[in-house]
């Protein structure tokens, strides 16, 4: 890792649960949140990645919030993408233009009039967009069957814990799991990307009886079961890092989140004042989360790399790589969370620079034999 980036420095141990099993040999991809400038900063990285042949070699993609729209979509076109010789022939034509498409309808604005006036829930109105523009009527069980499994990760507001959706279950390690779920994709999505307070929370119900027996889970009771409240997967690990890290060797971490500012006016009524405290905590919780990563590649507890929107290009070293000056990617860092619509020039910066730092990442601390790149995926750069 680059570690004089501020992002990456560190001088922290890793964090680790003593009592924790020691990771499998295998390679996990994690999506983090960060609203439309994720969703498409994510298209990049899964672009270079493509092109390294790295995608059919990931055993897993954990994703939250505006990674899941990303990861959902690469899960729902998986068997459409024409894989040869490890590359996957139609990424472009089934996974980003179809979520470029998406990227210029504004879902947040209209979600939340509709939700006001309208039968249904804020939430509810933002599944019905993912439904119309992006997964039709698939349900969980359209994801593959084998690998990589996708896990799309929402926060549950009644525990505290992370609700995992994926096809052969859905669970919070305190409630319990249930087998097979068929829960809507864009349901899974809408719960992984409701943002607090606006888009949150999003209400899953459900037959308590679907649950597998009780293993000794401390809340598996009816009242945590028939009704689940959920909130974005950000507010517990906006790098969608825990599915990933308890399981898997190589950790490759693509963070799309947008950094708390510096503010030298920051108010002193008490909702302001108690906004910008929360996102204090937030940020660093977060903070800890990266340190936690990169500390860990440093001591060579695990191996991969850790990318972020954020990142100097400059940090990696490579003389060969992308020209990605820093005031142009600074601009991209700080793009609006939003789900609301996106120019296409924006959208392709954003692209080309997902694409140009996960390059420079995987061929500095990865696979330094990995071919380098020839152009941006379009002309207009960063």
């Amino acid at each position: 890792m680059p570690v004089t980036n501020d992002d990456l420095r560190t001088n922290l141990p890793p964090v680790s649960d003593p009592g924790e099993r020691a990771p499998q040999e295998g390679i996990a991809l994690c999506l983090s949140g960060g609203g439309y400038r994720a969703m498409v900063f994510h298209l990049g990285v899964l672009w270079r990645l493509n092109e390294f042949g790295y995608l059919p070699r990931l055993d897993r993609v954990s994703s939250v919030s505006g990674g899941s729209i990303t990861a959902a979509m690469l899960g729902l076109r998986w068997s459409r993408l024409s894989f040869s010789n490890g590359t996957a022939q139609r990424l472009v034509e089934e996974v980003i233009e179809p979520v470029r498409a998406f990227a210029h309808h504004t879902v947040d604005v209209g979600s939340v009039l509709k939700g006001v006036f309208l039968p249904g829930s804020i939430s509810d109105q933002v599944a019905s967009a993912y439904r119309k523009h992006l997964f039709g009527s698939a349900t969980l069980q359209d994801l593959p069957e084998d690998r990589p499994r996708f896990v799309i990760n929402a926060t549950n507001v009644q525990t505290g814990s992370l609700w995992r959706f994926s096809r052969p279950y859905m669970r919070d390690y305190l409630v319990g799991e249930v087998k097979w779920p068929k829960v809507p994709l864009a349901t899974a999505v809408a719960a992984s990307s409701a943002f607090p307070p606006i888009l949150s929370p999003a209400r899953l119900e459900l037959d308590p009886a679907s649950f597998s027996p009780s293993t000794g889970e401390p809340y598996h009771r009816a009242e945590y079961m028939k009704e689940v409240f959920l909130s974005d997967g950000g507010v517990y690990d906006n790098l969608g890092l825990e599915t990933a890290w308890k399981r898997y060797s190589t950790i490759l971490v693509s963070d799309a989140g947008l950094a708390m500012a510096a503010d030298p006016d920051p108010g002193t009524d008490w909702a302001t004042h108690a906004k910008r405290v929360l996102d204090m905590v937030d940020n660093q919780v977060r903070a800890l989360r990266k340190r936690q990563v990169v500390g860990s590649f440093v001591c060579g507890a695990r191996k991969g790399a850790y990318w972020s929107v954020r990142s100097s290009i400059d940090d990696y070293g490579m003389a060969n790589a992308l020209p990605c000056p820093i005031g142009r990617t600074r601009e991209l860092a700080q793009v609006a969370t939003r789900l609301s619509d996106m120019p296409d020039e924006l959208q392709e910066r954003l692209i080309n620079w997902g694409y140009a730092v996960c390059d420079a990442a995987m061929r500095r601390w990865v696979d330094p034999t990995l071919p380098e790149p020839t152009a941006f995926p379009y002309a207009r750069g960063v």
